[in-house]
């Protein structure tokens, strides 16, 4: 993958909690998807195209902002 700090890339991003779908056009428009987890915990992903690095760290910032612990980021593609 041919990534630069400045070109658009998908990422899946995946946290700790719930979070409404009704955040997705504040995170960029990526998908939001809830899951059950063991024990009931609740467990969120978010998976979509991001313009560039600094959007990734604009979603990154809002998730913090809302508490929900990161899990983990990745880089799906930058096609």
């Amino acid at each position: 993958m041919d990534l630069e700090f400045h070109t658009p890339a998908t990422y899946r991003i995946r946290v700790k909690g719930y979070l409404e779908g009704k955040w997705s056009d504040r995170l960029g428009g990526m998908t939001i998807e809830v899951s059950e987890q063991e024990e009931g915990a609740r467990e969120t992903t978010l998976v979509g195209r991001l313009a560039d690095q600094a959007a990734l760290l604009g979603v990154l910032n809002t998730l913090y902002s809302l508490h929900l612990p990161l899990l983990s980021v990745e880089l799906v593609g930058t096609v």
